[in-house]
């Protein structure tokens, strides 16, 4: 069984080993390919000059070897008014893909962000053309509310749309995921 805790300034080095070769495809997250690991730190790890105050880092640990297998990231949608609704976003291993880690991350990060008092939980920017993570949101209870056509540019397959997904979090996570 995976192990989950939140990540620290040691995980670096293996949350970069994740994050470097998603940046430099450019098929799943709205990035600049050519963007450096400082830059990549600062976008994915809390901290005086990370991107938010709200935002809690938790990694997924392989329980043989502690190796880092899958690292996510949640914190407040949007500040005020908006700040019940949790986001969050996630990375796996090209070898831990199909293994069940990043449904299991989700369950955990799910988990965690009712625990910690909101209500719901959107995506704003999933790849429509990522099949795989809508597949898994769509089966952990998310619904696509809208899709901006054409707003993403794929690498490979050309613009395609970006959608937006959301979840309420009253409800217990769907089987398959931790909750």
């Amino acid at each position: 069984m995976l192990r989950f805790r939140e990540a620290t300034a040691g995980d670096w080095p293996a949350v970069w080993a994740l994050m470097e070769p998603v940046v430099r495809a450019g098929e799943t997250y709205c990035w600049d390919r050519d963007m450096d690991e400082e830059a990549a730190r600062r976008e994915w790890l809390p901290g005086p000059a990370g991107p938010d105050p709200t935002l809690t880092v938790f990694v997924a640990l392989d329980p043989a070897t502690d190796r880092v297998l899958a690292t996510a990231q949640v914190h407040a949608n949007r500040g005020g008014p908006g700040a019940h609704v949790a986001n969050a976003s996630f990375l796996v291993a090209a070898e831990a893909a199909g293994r069940g880690v990043g449904r299991a991350l989700a369950g955990h990060v799910l988990a965690e962000a009712r625990t910690r008092g909101y209500t719901a939980m959107q995506f704003n920017a999933v790849v429509q053309t990522n099949e795989r993570a809508v597949a898994l949101w769509t089966s952990l209870g998310f619904g696509v509310i809208g899709t901006v056509p054409r707003a993403f540019d794929h690498p490979v397959l050309g613009p395609t749309g970006l959608h937006i997904m959301h979840r309420f979090l009253e409800s217990p996570v769907p089987a398959g995921g931790a909750g």
